[in-house]
C-alpha cells in the first residue's frame, strides 16, 4: 500500500476487489477529479469561491450575467475557465483503463475540461458541458477553444453572432438527453464510484438517488452530505486510490 494511503487500506482494498468483481461500474465525479491536473475547483480553500473579483463567480457564471455583461464575462471565462495545458492525471487514466477493460459503462462528469476523453475514455456524459465546444447563438456555427482564447472581448462569429461556450450556466437547464443516459447508466450501475464532489450542486448531486445496488463508494478528502448513505468512504487522494485499485497497463 503507497504511503499516504495507509489510513484507508481496509476501504481501498474493498474498492479494489469490487472493480475486480464486477464489470458493471459507472463513476461519477466532479472538480476534485481534475484538481490533480492543476484545475482548481469552487469550494475547496483556494477555490474560485474564495477568490476575490468584482462579483462572484457564481454570479458571474450566470445566464443573467452572460446577457448582461457579457464582456466582463468572457473576460473571467479566459482567465479562470480555460486551462489548455491541462493534461490528464492518474484518476482519468485509470478510468480510461477500466473502459477498455470492459469493465467501466460510463464516466459521469461535472467538469467541462475535456481530459477524460483526453485520457483515452470514450462514453462521457458531461453534465455540465465543454470549454472544447462553442458555438454562434445566431447560425449555429460550431468552433473550438482556440478561438474563444484567442478572441478580444466578445467573441463573434463571420455572421456577427455571439460565440457562446457550450456550457451550462447557472441558471441554465442541463441538457435532457445527457440527463437521461446518466440517470440510466446509474440505475443499471452494479458499482457506482462517486470522486471529487462535494454533492452540493443540483440537479447533479441527486443523481445518486437513482442508483438501486449496495456498492456506492465515495471518494472525496473532505466530507459530504451523503457519507452516511454510502456503503464504502474514503478520504483520499481519488488518483492515487484508482491508480491502487487499476492495473492501467492492461
Amino acid at each position: 500500500m503507497e504511503k499516504g494511503l495507509e489510513s484507508s487500506r481496509k476501504e481501498i482494498e474493498q474498492l479494489k476487489t469490487w472493480i475486480a468483481e464486477s464489470d458493471q461500474i459507472v463513476f461519477f465525479g466532479g472538480a476534485g477529479v481534475s484538481t490533480e491536473s492543476n484545475i482548481p475547483d469552487f469550494r475547496s480553500e483556494d477555490g474560485l469561491y474564495r477568490q476575490e473579483y468584482a462579483y462572484p463567480p457564481e454570479v458571474i457564471l450566470s445566464h443573467t450575467f452572460y446577457r448582461k455583461n457579457p464582456e466582463e464575462f468572457f473576460r473571467f471565462y479566459r482567465a479562470k475557465m480555460i486551462y489548455p495545458k491541462a493534461e490528464p492525471n492518474p484518476a482519468h487514466v485509470a478510468l480510461a483503463a477500466l473502459e477498455r477493460q470492459g469493465k467501466l459503462k460510463s464516466v459521469i462528469t461535472q467538469n467541462i475540461d475535456g481530459l477524460h476523453q483526453k485520457a483515452g475514455s470514450r462514453t462521457v456524459w458531461e453534465l455540465h458541458g465543454s470549454v472544447l465546444r462553442n458555438y454562434c447563438e445566431e447560425c449555429g456555427k460550431e468552433y473550438g477553444v482556440a478561438f474563444i482564447m484567442n478572441s478580444k472581448s466578445i467573441p463573434r462569429c463571420s455572421c456577427g453572432g455571439i460565440v457562446k461556450p457550450d456550457v451550462v450556466l447557472y441558471e441554465e437547464c442541463l441538457d435532457q438527453e445527457v440527463l437521461n443516459h446518466a440517470v440510466a447508466d446509474i440505475s443499471g450501475a452494479e458499482v457506482l464510484i462517486v470522486g471529487g464532489t462535494s454533492l452540493s450542486v443540483y440537479p447533479a448531486a441527486g443523481l445518486i438517488d437513482y442508483y438501486k445496488g449496495s456498492k456506492l463508494v465515495l471518494i472525496n478528502r473532505d466530507a459530504t452530505p451523503r457519507d452516511q448513505e454510502a456503503d464504502l468512504v474514503i478520504r483520499e487522494n481519488i488518483g492515487k486510490v484508482l491508480s491502487h485499485c487499476v492495473d492501467v497497463n492492461i
